[in-house]
């Protein structure tokens, strides 16, 4: 039977029969240009703003998980299409957009991670998935591969926005939660949410503990948000946002395939034995306004800093203080160009910030201490032109510039410093029905300046000369909504120079990374939803990508690793009148991953299903159950990369087991 064939067979099983709907929860995240009546107001604002968007980007409300055990991104965006987001322990993920940092083996590069429209990245663009947290985003906002232009982001992947509710856009005023479950987890928040004439506030607090499904992958967690608004008349705020977080975390470090499937409880030796960790805390403040000066022109900007205390013993330690500054401006203009329908905007981004890194030896004879200064600064702009009353032709871009200042306080002939720019320009349309659906396309450039993981590379004296990559992107797509069906459906290529691509030399010793010549990232990304009978929605999603290189003098045309070529999603919920819902769901990979890039070990496709259950009570009162790998199955969805597993002496512990048979249950009380 052909893969297209199966995924048919399997949609017409999960489905008890066909019929027609009315509307689609708000916890959908396909954006459409007709938003549904039931969305609460802030999130079906968000999906009509981005529906603007001349290429594929999605809604992630807060209602599409919060009945279940979320814990991080992998657990948010599960239904997203073209993600990849698989958790590696704890809340530690790889976060993947069309292949962008395909093969980081810690933490994330390629997208523009973003908080309320603000960077929360270090200055050189890396990012870190624990500064985030999931419960007290209202919604999340997907802008896939060139689409993040107006946050000035000119990333392979894109962006990710989460919005912090405030006091006038939180689900309730006073939310009270707890959950429980496998491998010791707990975990606790309250919310706060009020309104006093012009004035509105939003807090949130989080605690968390848990033993993780392997050995030495305890973590415990702190976590505290405060959003305080000022209105000055209708569309017109200013708003300060804080947020900080203590995190401890345990490192269970990697395994290599047969003891990932053996044995996928253990730790590697290394990371037990000499109690490899990360611990951090995080503060982070910004000062935003959104001013509404006339019903054609909007300002949206602010300033922001964050500061990060990181303590990371490995196989050596790394004890880091981050600092983070910056400010953005954007214009938003709604009005007529030569009588014809026209909309604009245009702003600029800059970050500044510093890293003060100390090296210790725990295992190797590795000492160092330097400091590593970064800014970036972004010019963007895009407008719309309605040709007709039904198709707009878009055009903008963004210039970017820079900067990388590197001094070793041990041996200033490891000083080194780069600048450079660049620009990105974009083209597109986008044609829209009576009905509201929606086809577009677009080309766009890409450009990810190398970031001071690849730019420092013990004991390569100085910058190694790595090279920004670049590439030019094209995409189409559909998205729309006809009686019981929403669709949203993509196709792109992206054409890529100097991929910036890393494997691991040695266990838990940072990617080495080097430019991979011309690579192809190619692929299909398609969501539909289904209301298959009155109270029963079939929610499906699927990822096609094609990953290679292209004629590379080492590796010809192989695939390149770690991204699943097909990947498929699916989760059939009944939600009775009464309140209560169950909801089956399938995670499939139907065919092996290459491990290398000369492809010689494939990591095993898998099949795992989970039910979730809970119930809404009228007094505000709601109760989950989310049972995860029901089968017990043993899998590894991730991994590092590796350059030819069948080397003498290649190093293949790089495996990640997935999470074994676990329960977890919650309570939510909101008055």
């Amino acid at each position: 039977m052909s893969f297209k064939s199966t995924l048919l067979v399997s949609a017409l099983v999960l489905a008890p029969g066909a019929a027609f709907a009315q509307s689609i929860e708000a916890e959908t995240i396909i954006v459409t240009a007709r938003p549904n009546p039931e969305d609460p107001a802030a999130v079906a604002d968000a999906r009509e703003r981005l529906s603007r968007t001349p290429g594929a980007v999605s809604v992630v409300a807060n209602e599409a998980h919060e009945s279940r055990a979320s814990a991080g991104l992998a657990d948010i965006l599960r239904d997203a299409p073209g993600v990849l987001a698989q958790r590696r322990y704890g809340e530690e993920s790889r976060f993947s957009i069309r292949g962008s940092g395909l093969d980081q083996s810690f933490h994330q590069r390629g997208v523009l991670f973003a908080q309320d429209g603000v960077s929360f990245a270090d200055a050189d663009g890396f990012a870190d998935f624990q500064k985030i947290d999931p419960l007290t985003a209202r919604y999340v906002e997907l802008y896939r591969g060139g689409n993040a232009l107006r946050f000035g982001g000119a990333q392979l992947g894109g962006a990710l926005n989460f919005i912090t509710p405030t006091g006038r856009t939180a689900q309730s005023e006073n939310l009270l939660r707890a959950e429980v479950g496998s491998f010791g987890f707990a975990r606790a928040a309250g919310q706060f949410a009020r309104t006093w004439g012009d004035w509105d506030g939003f807090a949130a607090l989080t605690a968390m503990q848990g033993d993780g499904f392997r050995d030495h992958a305890e973590q415990s967690q702190a976590r505290g948000t405060l959003n305080i608004g000022r209105a000055f008349g209708e569309d017109r705020e200013l708003r300060l946002i804080v947020y900080g977080a203590d995190i401890d975390q345990q490192v269970p470090g990697t395994l290599t395939l047969a003891q990932a499937l053996a044995d996928p409880t253990a730790a590697s030796g290394a990371a037990a034995g000499f109690d490899w960790r990360r611990d951090q805390t995080v503060l982070r403040a910004s000062l935003q306004t959104r001013w509404r000066f006339d019903d054609a022109l909007l300002f949206e900007g602010g300033v922001y800093a964050t500061a990060t205390d990181l303590y990371h013993p490995i196989s050596l330690l790394i004890d880091q203080q981050i600092e983070t500054q910056g400010a953005f401006g954007r214009f938003d203009w709604e009005g007529e160009l030569g009588g014809r329908r026209a909309d604009l905007y245009w702003g600029v981004s800059y970050r500044q910030g510093h890293v003060d890194q100390i090296l210790g030896p725990v295992m190797f004879p590795i000492a160092g201490d330097s400091r590593r200064e970064a800014t970036g600064m972004e010019l963007f702009a895009e407008g719309r032109l309605f040709v007709t009353d039904a198709l707009a032709l878009a055009a903008g871009g963004s210039y970017g510039r820079f900067t990388r200042d590197y001094e070793d306080r041990l041996n200033a002939a490891n000083n080194d410093s780069l600048d450079d720019d660049w620009f990105a320009p974009r083209l597109g349309l986008l044609w829209e029905s009576e009905s509201g659906a929606q086809i577009y396309a677009n080309v766009t450039r890409s450009v990810e300046p190398p970031h001071y993981g690849a730019l420092v590379q013990a004991p390569h004296p100085g910058f190694v000369p790595v090279k920004p990559q670049e590439a030019w992107t094209g995409e189409i797509g559909a998205r729309g909504r006809s009686g019981a069906f929403i669709w949203d459906v993509a196709l792109y290529r992206a054409e890529i120079e100097n991929e910036l691509l890393s494997f691991n030399p040695e266990i838990g010793v940072p990617a080495a990374f080097f430019n991979a010549g011309d690579t192809v990232h190619q692929g299909i990304e398609a969501a539909l939803d289904w209301r298959v009978a009155e109270g029963w929605l079939l929610r499906q999603s699927y990822t096609y990508s094609d990953f290679f290189f292209d004629g590379n003098p080492a590796y010809g045309d192989n695939r390149l690793p770690v991204a699943p070529e097909h990947q498929y999603r699916a989760t059939l919920r009944y939600s009775h009148p009464a309140g209560w819902f169950v909801a089956p769901s399938l995670e499939w990979r139907p065919r092996d991953v290459w491990v290398d890039y000369a492809n010689t070990l494939k990591a095993p496709g898998y099949a795992i299903w989970s039910l979730n259950a809970g119930w809404d009570f009228d007094n505000g009162v709601s109760l989950f159950v989310d049972a995860r790998n029901l089968t017990d199955e043993a899998y590894a969805p991730e991994f590092g990369a590796v350059v030819d597993a069948s080397a003498p002496g290649a190093n293949t512990a790089v495996f990640y087991p997935g999470e074994g048979r676990a329960v977890y249950g919650g309570f939510a009380y909101r008055f």
